[in-house]
């Protein structure tokens, strides 16, 4: 490491605000920390801390090569990364789940069956490429993989695709565009990383900060926060 503070990667946006309640109810100093603020470095020297900001899809790659010794993320981002970290502590808020959506009627007209409405075209539609290969790959499904970044509810309305996974909490989402999820993948809450050469040698400096952690999460910890 670059300084001798124990430094955390914390994402910006909705999941990142629960963090730093997350962080200050474990006892760790917040104050003016900001996630969406210009700044994104805050040092704490007296505490030994510092807080690196991120985008959500960047923790993961600033603690797998050692920019960070910990990181905050969500489930589904660390699960499309496949970085090579520790997972540590389910922290239990930022609750979404990964699902696999299609049209009504097609699902409907499918007799509710993946292989049937498969058995045509093969177009999956997805933000999360390397998590939506892998279900379909250990189901034995072939399907091309279209990844898109934003509006992942559009590609099968216009033909582009048959099928999309996409991360949903309440689903409103999909019922709004008519679609209906078809099969459950995984749910996903926010979840503490680490830096695997960080953590065997710096273990007895992170150790007081992952139980810290470990407690305030199990006592509740920051207020759920769902994804969009």
């Amino acid at each position: 490491m670059v300084t001798d503070l124990l430094t955390l990667a914390l994402p910006k946006g909705k999941l990142g605000e629960d963090a730093l309640q997350l962080l200050q109810q474990a006892g760790l100093p917040v104050d003016g920390v900001a996630t969406e603020a210009r700044q994104l470095v805050f040092a704490f020297p007296a505490d030994r801390v510092r807080y690196l900001i991120c985008r959500p899809t960047d923790v993961p790659t600033y603690v797998e090569h050692g920019a960070a010794d910990l990181g905050i993320v969500g489930k589904d981002t660390l699960a499309e990364a496949g970085a090579d970290v520790f997972e540590l502590v389910d922290l239990g808020f930022g609750y979404c789940r990964f699902v696999v959506a299609a049209p009504r009627q097609r699902w409907e007209e499918a007799g509710r069956s993946l292989e049937t409405l498969l058995a045509g075209s093969r177009r999956v539609a997805t933000k999360f490429p390397r998590v939506a290969a892998a279900f379909f790959q250990e189901r034995g499904l072939p399907v091309e993989i279209i990844k898109l970044h934003g509006n992942i509810e559009l590609a099968p309305l216009v033909g582009l695709a048959d099928l999309i996974v996409d991360i949903v909490s309440t689903g409103r989402t999909l019922k709004e565009n008519d679609l209906v999820e078809v099969v459950p993948i995984f749910p996903s809450t926010a979840r503490l990383i680490a830096n695997r050469v960080s953590y065997r040698i710096n273990y007895q400096r992170l150790r007081p900060v992952i139980e810290a952690l470990k407690r305030a999460a199990a006592q509740g910890g920051a207020g759920i926060a769902t994804c969009s």
